[in-house]
C-alpha cells in the first residue's frame, strides 16, 4: 500500500551504483528502512542530498508490514535548513542530537508525540535567534521522558543527590558510583524545570556543561540496553564555548 508521511533522516548509506538506503523515523510508521532508486544518477529528479542525515522530509512510500525494506515513491523537503549548514555550532549540536536519537529509538510503531518533539527541535535548532549552547542538554533530558526514564523526584534540601541508576533524587549518597554530586544535581534540576525553548537562559560554564553531558550519556547507558557509544559529543565539546 501507499502511505504519505513526514520523516526525519536518521541514517543514509549508498546501495548499488545509483540507489540509497535510508533509515527514516516517520510520523506514521515509526523507524523504518527505505530504498530510493536512481538518486545518485546524473538524470535523477531527486538528488541524494535530500537523504542526508538530519533532513526533515515529506514522502510517499510503498509499504508492506511483512517487509523490512520499503520503497520511496516521492520525497521532498519538509523544512529547508537555512542556518544549520553554515553554523558550525548548530551543525555540531544537530549531529549529536541525531546520533543520540538514532542510537536510542528502535521502535517501528507510530509515536506521533515523539516524532513531533524531534521534528520541532530540529526546526528550533535551525531557526532560533538565541544561543544553542545548552540545547543538546535539554534535548537529552526531554528525550529521556519519551523513552520512559525521565528523571524523577525533586531536588531540595532533603533530596540533594541524583541517583543515575534509580533515576531519582535521593536523600543520601548511594552505595555505588553512579550519581551526581549536589552541584550537578542542582544543575539537572534547573534543566528539568526549564523548557528546551528557554534552555539558553541557564548560565553554565564550559566545564560544567561537559560534565553534565557525560553524566547524561552515562544515564542513557544505564537505562537503554546495548546503548552504543556516542561519537559526535567529542566534536560538540570542541566547538561549544562558555
Amino acid at each position: 500500500m501507499l502511505f504519505k508521511t513526514r520523516g526525519i533522516i536518521f541514517r543514509s548509506i549508498k546501495y548499488s551504483e545509483t540507489s540509497i538506503i535510508a533509515d527514516i523515523f516517520t510520523e506514521e510508521k515509526g523507524l523504518r528502512s527505505f530504498i530510493i532508486s536512481g538518486v545518485r544518477s546524473k538524470k535523477a529528479k531527486v538528488g541524494a542530498s535530500m537523504l542526508q542525515v538530519m533532513n526533515l522530509v515529506e514522502m510517499v512510500a510503498y509499504f508492506r508490514e511483512d517487509k523490512d525494506l520499503h520503497r520511496i515513491k516521492e520525497i521532498k523537503a519538509g523544512h529547508v535548513y537555512t542556518s544549520m549548514p553554515f553554523d558550525i555550532v548548530r551543525g555540531a549540536v544537530g549531529l549529536f542530537m541525531i546520533e543520540l536519537a538514532r542510537k536510542s529509538i528502535k521502535e517501528s510503531e507510530e509515536n506521533r508525540k515523539l516524532f513531533t518533539f524531534l521534528y520541532e527541535v530540529f526546526r528550533l535548532l535551525d531557526t532560533t535567534e538565541n544561543p544553542v549552547f545548552n540545547l543538546h542538554l535539554s534535548f537529552m533530558i526531554e528525550l529521556s521522558g519519551y523513552l520512559g526514564f525521565m528523571p524523577g523526584g525533586e531536588y531540595d534540601e532533603e533530596t540533594p543527590i541524583f541517583d543515575l541508576e534509580e533515576g531519582v533524587f535521593v536523600n543520601e549518597t548511594p552505595h555505588h558510583i553512579h550519581y551526581l554530586n549536589k552541584q550537578d544535581s542542582a544543575l539537572l534540576h534547573q534543566f528539568l524545570h526549564t523548557t528546551i525553548w528557554e534552555s539558553h537562559t541557564i548560565k553554565i560554564d564550559r566545564a560544567s556543561r561537559k560534565e553534565l553531558l557525560n553524566n547524561l550519556l552515562l544515564f542513557y547507558r544505564l537505562h537503554i540496553e546495548d546503548f552504543q557509544k556516542i561519537n559526535a559529543h567529542q566534536i560538540l565539546e570542541e566547538v561549544l564555548e562558555d
